[in-house]
């Protein structure tokens, strides 16, 4: 469980420097572009994380 835990925390803080990573004025520039890609996966990292966590709770609870 201190994996998932840990993975997440690093998924938020790469997610929050690739928002600084965009220009919201320009966002189809290639730096937001990148922020944006990287927010993305960042955001698909968190989520993942977040369904093996509740799996592995339900997991426990059964045992």
């Amino acid at each position: 469980m201190k994996k998932i835990y840990f993975f997440i925390t690093i998924a938020i803080l790469l997610f929050v420097f690739n928002l600084t990573k965009i220009d919201f004025e320009n966002i189809f520039s290639n730096d937001s572009k990148i922020g944006l890609t990287g927010a993305l996966a960042c955001a698909c990292t968190i989520l993942i994380m977040v369904i093996l966590f509740i799996s592995k709770k339900i997991k426990n609870k059964q045992n």
